[in-house]
């Protein structure tokens, strides 16, 4: 199976304070990738460096076989890289049909929005009943659900996810993750950035291990999941 998105000794920079150390994953058609891994390593960096959000200063990044490394954010949303970030980051005094219509911005295909719309209040029926509301006074589960609703919004070829049941409930979380498997059977390959690491690796096909820039660690869910050093570090087993 060919890969949708590649990296290949990718390495990103802060100033001085080097981020990513030679980062080579790829997410191949129709798979959900996860990424784990502790704070601060490195794994936002890995999405905001394909996002073109920040540089990668060595490397190379490829989608759909084209080198995209130095292409400009708004190109890399127009080509079908799409993503959901951290904190949702809805916008709070827009209404959720206002943030949805903003996810489509970048489409040409005008007529077709309001089907995929349709489409987004079908997989987050409550966005449907809060149409009207604005952002800021939706609950956290709610904003998470507007924010990966407003991606879908820009039709992607690929979705990035970073975080996505942060700060919700249990019950939240297993809707979330119903709605990511859901969202992949459509066709979508999944980028999965979850410091949940075992429920990432049950919806996944693939992990890669990522600590202080570097990833230790890559195979199947499966095995990423039976690795005691993984079991030990990042599913809180003994």
């Amino acid at each position: 199976m060919s890969a949708v998105l590649s990296l290949v000794g990718v390495e990103t920079f802060y100033g001085r304070i080097q981020a990513l150390r030679g980062i080579s994953l790829d997410v191949r058609a129709g798979e959900i990738v996860a990424l784990i891994g502790g704070n601060g390593a490195g794994k936002t960096t890995t999405l905001r460096t394909i996002s073109g959000l920040v540089r990668a200063a060595h490397g190379r990044i490829t989608f759909a076989g084209d080198d995209i490394t130095h292409a400009m954010p708004d190109q890399i949303v127009r080509m079908g890289i799409v993503q959901a970030p951290e904190g949702r980051r809805i916008f709070q005094r827009m209404t959720v049909l206002e943030n949805l219509e903003l996810g489509a911005y970048a489409r040409a295909d005008g007529r077709s929005v309001r089907g995929d719309m349709d489409d987004v209040f079908a997989l987050f029926p409550r966005l449907a009943e809060r149409r009207s509301q604005k952002g800021g006074t939706l609950s956290g589960g709610e904003q998470q659900m507007l924010a990966i609703g407003r991606a879908l919004m820009a039709r992607p070829k690929i979705l990035l996810l970073d975080e996505p049941s942060l700060g919700l409930s249990p019950i939240l979380v297993e809707t979330i993750f119903h709605v990511i498997a859901d969202i992949n059977k459509r066709g979508v390959p999944i980028l999965l950035i979850e410091q949940n690491a075992r429920k990432a690796l049950q919806v996944a096909a693939r992990g890669y291990v990522l600590e202080t820039g570097t990833i230790v660690k890559e195979g199947t869910a499966a095995d990423l999941l039976a690795d005691d050093d993984v079991r030990k570090a990042y599913l809180g087993e003994d």
